[in-house]
């Protein structure tokens, strides 16, 4: 049995790390004049709302926190070498977008070896929960081969790890337009993911995933206080893309929890799906960022940016609290009220922006 005040232990250490590094970094690169500058036509992030020149690379004492705290608390097995591996590369990446533009399909081709670095690691998705009983087995088919050692290849299921890795990178980092908002909603949401898999403490195989669940908690809780507005630093790519590639991972080592992480991030992954079908709708790049997002409709409708943050952190702790006593069928019909809701309020939003 993990003791509590371990966990707090492990939450104070990392979010001490990230939040002591910032200061260094946010000196670094404004230096370097690695800025967000909403005077310029072409901001460096479209879907950003910044009003002041700040600097970008929040991502970096986040990853360090992450990196340091784990090899404490954590025995270095080949699963967490694949993680951590995987996220210095999301991490390398990001900086180099943080600095200067990369093409979001160069991005997404970095998403996609990142997820391969983790799935080669021998993390995947061997099964998921069926909301209505029982389980869907992705373990099947298998391809065997031999090359310094027996090794096997669960198509189906390393697939769909690789493809969700992906996608959490990409949807989290979109709901990052606002001040304070990201680094709230993915403290929470680890925490929750955390408090999730104590369920299952008294199996030794859950310890590692619980202790990584609190130290991603607690690096983003770091982050929270220079990201809050007035903003101090943005998380950038780097930032939004390691917490989506944390978010799941952790998902996935919890027992193939991803409907929980679903259910968690409800509203952000909901506001992806809607503008990637008014993007395609419109005939547009998918990838490419604009102004669509729930927050940037908020911010329309005079929403200040303090409360458009509170908002999402609630409605994560919200979902949080609800996940600790719903079964799978609960969430599941919990998960289609929200969607049902969520897309009638977006859609009067742009009925009333396109009025106007």
């Amino acid at each position: 049995m993990i003791d509590p005040l371990h966990l707090f232990l492990i939450i104070f250490i990392s979010a001490i790390i990230s939040y002591s590094l910032h200061p260094p970094v946010i000196k670094f690169f404004t230096s370097h004049k690695w800025l967000e500058n909403p005077r310029l036509k072409q901001k460096k992030s479209g879907n950003a709302t910044a009003t002041t020149i700040v600097p970008r690379g929040g991502g970096l004492p986040i990853f360090i926190s992450i990196l340091v705290t784990s090899l404490i608390f954590l025995p270095l097995d080949k699963h967490l070498l694949g993680i951590l591996l995987a996220a210095a590369l999301a991490l390398v990446v990001g900086l180099v977008d943080d600095v200067k533009d990369i093409s979001p399909k160069f991005r997404l081709f970095t998403n996609f070896l990142s997820a391969l670095i983790v799935v080669a690691s021998g993390i995947g998705i061997a099964y998921v929960s069926n909301p209505f009983g029982g389980i869907i087995d992705l373990s099947q088919p298998q391809i065997h081969f031999n090359f310094f050692g027996p090794h096997s290849i669960w198509v189906l299921a390393d697939i769909v790890a690789v493809f969700w890795i992906m996608w959490c990178m990409n949807f989290v980092g979109w709901s990052a337009g606002v001040e304070g908002q990201l680094p709230g909603f993915v403290a929470i949401s680890a925490f929750f993911i955390g408090i999730l898999a104590l369920r299952y403490s008294t199996d030794a195989t859950q310890w590692p995933v619980i202790i990584l669940a609190f130290i991603v908690s607690g690096a983003y809780l770091g982050f929270l206080p220079w990201n809050f507005y007035p903003q101090k630093i943005m998380p950038g790519y780097s930032g939004k893309s390691l917490a989506g590639f944390m978010l799941a991972v952790l998902s996935i080592l919890s027992g193939a929890k991803l409907a929980t992480l679903i259910f968690l991030l409800a509203v952000p992954m909901l506001d992806a799906i809607f503008v990637i079908a008014y993007r395609l709708w419109h005939k547009r790049p998918p990838l490419m960022s604009d102004g669509n997002h729930l927050h940037h409709h908020l911010l329309k409708r005079g929403w200040g940016r303090r409360r458009i943050s509170l908002f999402y952190w609630f409605l994560s702790l919200s979902l949080g609290i609800l996940s600790l006593f719903l079964n799978s069928q609960q969430k599941f019909y919990t998960f289609l009220g929200i969607a049902i809701l969520f897309f009638s309020l977006t859609l009067r939003f742009f009925r009333r922006n396109a009025s106007q």
